[in-house]
């Protein structure tokens, strides 16, 4: 009979540097909207900075979002904005925001912000024009 064995414990200390990472583009706080900066970048605040990027579906694997988390891996501290939820229309995928999605985002040290889209538009590519699917997507944004 086979033995089984049972470990337990915690992981700390965990530390991740990136190589051959992208220049990321600089933003003042007072000049960042979200819809309209790069992927990912560095938002440049009064006491410090922190990196950013930014997710287009809460599906992993649709927007390939790592390689844009990747290239804010050399600063001190990170933030991702993941949409919770993304509907393409009747015609179009309907994607949710996975638990197994935040506890990845936990364990490389990257603080979540959570989104949503407020506005769209109707897909009028001449592939999708006949089809009822929303493009454009755009998360809501208040300045204060």
């Amino acid at each position: 009979m086979a033995e089984v064995l049972n470990f337990q414990g915690f992981i700390r200390g965990v530390s991740y540097k990136a190589y051959l990472v992208e220049p990321l583009k600089r933003y003042a706080i007072e000049d960042f909207e979200i819809n309209r900066v790069s992927p990912s970048g560095i938002v440049e605040l009064s006491e410090g900075e922190i990196a950013y990027s930014k997710w287009v579906s809460p599906k992993r694997t649709r927007s390939y979002p790592f390689a844009r988390i990747y290239n804010t891996y050399n600063t001190q501290k990170i933030l991702t904005v993941i949409p919770v939820i993304k509907d393409e229309g009747r015609d179009g995928d309907l994607d949710k925001l996975q638990f197994l999605t935040i506890s990845w985002m936990n364990l490389l040290n990257v603080y979540i912000v959570l989104g949503y889209y407020e506005t769209a538009q109707k897909n009028l590519s001449a592939r999708q024009r006949t089809k009822h699917k929303l493009t454009n997507q755009a998360f809501n944004w208040q300045e204060n």
